[in-house]
């Protein structure tokens, strides 16, 4: 019995050794085997020696694991589903270029470099998705040999260059998807043998030139078109023959002709806005749309009279546009609207009661029209975005819709001769919405009536009923708002017909080399991003991590003082500035949001606008129009605007990567350029002229801030980074009313402005920053500011830390003294840059250099106003055109 026991024990143990390391040791794969490349890529990407190899069972044979799909021999594989992994760098060669069976491959969203050069042997392939990846690189004529590819998405990389006539190649190709990258050539005939194209989207690129000839004739099947965001040329007729096409947005492009050879029966979203389309918009025929944008085009006629048959529509916008004068006609039969966008449009008459009928509209503008009369009963409970200013509408402000008006995101009655008892709204409110309305609020007769005990307890007892119905109402509001959020339309131009919304959860890390920040966000799709011109968008928070790659250091542009900035692109071609302020704020989420949707209201040909905001957590998100051109103190010193360099938080910078300008005036150059990329500062700054339609675009701005806006806006921290150059070369001034977001702790030290740049009232007698006293901030601080940005024009020299010679050979510790002092030995043309010395008239410089020893006296009040420089300046010399 003990030699049998013992014995059993023995084979009990070698049994469990046995299986236990089988489940252990997995057998080398064969090399030269599909299974052996598959291993191997991911030994090489790093992956199987990473915690996410336990998550995948990686230790388990090759066709087992979640990502690998093998056919029914467990041969080869035929299958590599592999998104989010993390997977980074370039893919090695001899890897998944061998597996020669492969038909579907997916790996998007990770951070993948370059393709190896045995990628394009694969000929089995049908499904090719290599999005959302950092992949920058010409495509090679050699994708022609992916002869059976049915699905290729390329969307969201860095790929550049022409795309190539071999693309003919691909006779079964479906889906194409180049969208946000960087092509820069004309599009290539090939492209016409892809007749079986479902979807195109060449948008966000730098796609010019005209179409190919025969474009609309050649994809009969074709139901989803995007080219928006391009420099394209073409005319109606290369869209005038597809007849399947369901989605077509060709915006922000260079297209021409009548607007109305374009229309298709088929035809559900269009989005034509921003080209030179003309012709009578009366002639449409829009039965069949859901969504509809001709905005910022030549369109004239009327459009009323065929609005009746649109039942179907959604949005629509037709704003900015040379239509006649008309009524405002019946519009109440289209019941479904959400949108409705009609500002700049020549409207006349009254609004009408009808528009009451509108129950679905969230967005309502009718601003910078003739509009008279009175404002209607406006019953839509969904309405969140309201303008109705610039017109010529009287009376009283229905008050029902004045109770409405708190819980909107956007409202503006401005310039009208409206009345309204304003004892509700706070005084910037009345400033910023209100403009020239008249109160009238009624006098009570007795107001120590009001003062006895019993109708004080009333009175609680009353506040206390609302208080406690508001919120049960503002649950509900938020209820059905994030509830509709989650419904995905077939109209809106955020498409995805092939991806599901995936839920992404927070909170979430992200790392500069400077700080790490933290959005304390639990689920990133249900934090909205505001977008104010695109309300309809209904981007999120993932929208952002999506357009800039998880803020990757890749989209990095800067980190100044309010904190990192980073490029990115949103769905539907906006190019966009994200700059997160990471100091805390004092104010509450919705102190916030309605201070940075006033600041989205200002608008001034010199200002970066504002397009929209994100309230992730405690973090706030201002997001601004990308200027294409960089900042003032890159060109002006000659920093390299392909270089970002963040070791110096003091500069607040943006980079401007390989974008075009659509010209130069000729005050800059006597030949005509037709586009600059990598505006560099040794041709665009070395005249006089352009750098004096710098300094006046500047001082136009913080006129405008200083003086146009009620209450007025002091900028706080005005500088040469600051002061950006857009598309057009036109100066911008960027991050006013930043400083205010913080609350008041934080405000006095971003009021006392960057070094280099503070005026002497906030200075010690050592020159260091006075932070013991309090900051008393006035206009005049920005002067100061501007009187730094002026000399560093005329000089070329940076504020601090350069060389500051004169005829005595004295040192001086900073611009400002250097200046000044040469100024009063009537010496000021010492400081003139040699670079602008012989393309303008000293003299003028000169007396540029005395306004801004003006600007930069050492007491606030010998200091002139921005108005005053403005003025000073225009007289000083004209802009030349």
């Amino acid at each position: 019995m003990g030699f049998a026991h013992f014995g059993s024990i023995v084979l009990l143990t070698l049994f469990f050794r046995s299986n236990f390391g089988q489940q252990q040791e997995q057998p080398t794969p064969i090399p030269n085997t599909d299974e052996f490349f598959i291993s191997d890529f991911f030994q090489k990407m790093g992956i199987l020696n990473s915690s996410i190899s336990n998550v995948y069972n990686f230790s388990s044979p090759v066709c087992s694991w979640q990502v690998v799909f093998c056919d029914a021999n467990q041969e080869h594989v035929i299958g590599l589903n592999a998104p989010n992994l993390g997977l980074s760098g370039s893919i090695p060669d001899n890897t998944i270029g061998k597996l020669t069976k492969l038909q579907s491959l997916d790996l998007s969203s990770n951070q993948i470099t370059n393709l190896p050069n045995d990628f394009w042997s694969l000929g089995s392939l049908k499904t090719l998705n290599l999005s959302n990846n950092t992949i920058s690189m010409n495509l090679p004529s050699n994708i022609g040999n992916f002869g059976s590819l049915e699905k290729l998405d390329l969307s969201f990389n860095n790929f550049f260059g022409s795309l190539p006539e071999s693309i003919s190649s691909l006779i079964s190709l479906q889906v194409l998807n180049l969208n946000r990258n960087g092509f820069d050539s004309t599009v290539p005939l090939g492209i016409l043998a892809c007749r079986s194209l479902i979807s195109l989207d060449f948008s966000s690129n730098s796609f010019n030139g005209s179409l190919p000839d025969g474009f609309g004739s050649s994809f009969p099947k074709l139901k989803s078109l995007n080219l928006a965001g391009n420099e394209m040329k073409g005319k109606d007729s290369d869209f005038s023959k597809l007849e399947s096409l369901k989605y077509l947005n060709i915006s922000k492009n260079l297209f021409q002709g009548s607007v109305v050879e374009i229309f298709q029966e088929s035809l559900e979203v269009v989005d034509l806005s921003s080209n030179h389309f003309e012709g009578l918009i009366s002639q449409v025929n829009f039965s069949s749309l859901v969504y509809l944008d001709v905005s910022d085009n030549e369109v004239s006629g009327e459009f009323f009279s065929n609005l009746s048959e649109t039942h179907n529509l959604k949005h629509l916008n037709f704003a900015n546009n040379r239509f006649s004068k008309q009524n405002f006609l019946k519009i109440d039969q289209i019941r479904s609207l959400e949108y409705l966008n009609l500002s700049h449009t020549n409207l006349i008459g009254g609004i009408g009661d009808q528009i009451s009928m509108l129950t679905h509209l969230k967005t309502l503008d009718l601003s910078s029209n003739h509009l008279t009369g009175k404002i209607p009963l406006l019953t839509s409970k969904t309405l969140q975005n309201l303008d109705l200013s610039f017109n010529n509408l009287t009376g009283e402000i229905p008050i029902s819709l004045l109770r409405k008006l708190p819980w909107m995101e956007r409202f503006n009655f401005s310039y009208n001769n409206l009345t309204l008892c304003d004892a509700q709204f706070s005084l910037e409110t009345l400033h910023s919405a209100f403009i020239g309305s008249s109160n009238s609020c009624p006098i009570a007769a007795n107001p120590n009536l009001l003062k006895t005990k019993t109708h004080t307890h009333k009175g609680l007892e009353l506040a206390l009923a609302l208080t406690i119905s508001l919120i049960v109402l503002l649950g509900a509001l938020l209820f059905c708002a994030f509830g509709c959020r989650k419904k995905t339309q077939m109209w809106a131009l955020k498409q995805d017909s092939y991806k599901e919304e995936q839920v992404i959860s927070g909170p979430f890390s992200f790392q500069t080399d400077s700080t790490t920040w933290v959005a304390d966000v639990k689920v990133a799709n249900l934090v909205p991003v505001v977008i104010f011109e695109k309300p309809l968008l209904n981007f999120t928070f993932s929208d952002l991590l999506s357009a800039t790659s998880n803020f990757d250091r890749g989209t990095l542009l800067a980190e100044g003082r309010f904190g990192p900035v980073y490029r990115g692109f949103l769905p539907g071609g906006i190019h966009v500035a994200v700059k997160v302020l990471v100091l805390g704020s004092t104010m509450t989420d919705q102190e916030a949001a309605r201070e940075l949707e006033y600041l989205g209201r200002i608008k001034h040909p010199n200002l970066v606008p504002l397009t929209g905001y994100c309230l992730a957590g405690e973090k706030r998100i201002a997001i601004y129009d990308y200027m294409e051109n960089g900042n003032l103190h890159n060109l002006l010193h000659d920093l390299p605007l392909g270089i970002q360099t963040t070791e110096d938080w003091r500069f607040d910078t943006w980079q401007a990567e390989a974008d075009e300008s659509n010209g130069i005036s000729n005050s800059i150059s006597n030949s005509n350029s037709i586009g600059i990329q990598h505006v560099g500062s040794g041709d665009l700054l070395a005249t006089w002229q352009f750098r004096h339609k710098i300094a006046l675009g500047t001082a136009r701005a913080l006129a405008f801030l200083h003086h146009g806006c009620s209450p007025p806006i002091i900028h706080r921290d005005v500088k040469a980074s600051s002061v950006y150059l857009d598309l057009n070369l036109e100066p911008r001034l960027s991050d006013f009313g930043l400083a205010k977001i913080f609350g008041n702790d934080l405000q006095d030290e971003m009021a006392r402005g960057s070094f280099g740049y503070v005026p002497p009232e906030f200075l010690n007698q050592d020159g260091s920053s006075n932070s013991s006293s309090p900051c008393v901030i006035t206009p005049k601080s920005d002067v100061y500011g501007f009187g730094v940005i002026l000399l560093e024009l005329i000089s070329g020299k940076n504020p601090v830390e350069d060389e500051y010679p004169d005829e005595n050979n004295s040192k001086d510790s900073n611009l400002v003294s250097w200046v000044r002092g040469l100024v009063r030995k009537n010496c000021g043309f010492l400081a003139i840059d040699p670079k602008i010395h012989n393309t303008g008239i000293e003299a003028h410089m000169v007396e540029a250099l005395k306004i801004g020893y003006l600007c930069t006296a050492d007491l606030p009040a010998k200091r002139p106003s921005m108005q005053q420089v403005v003025g000073l300046l225009k007289d000083l010399e004209p802009v030349m055109n």
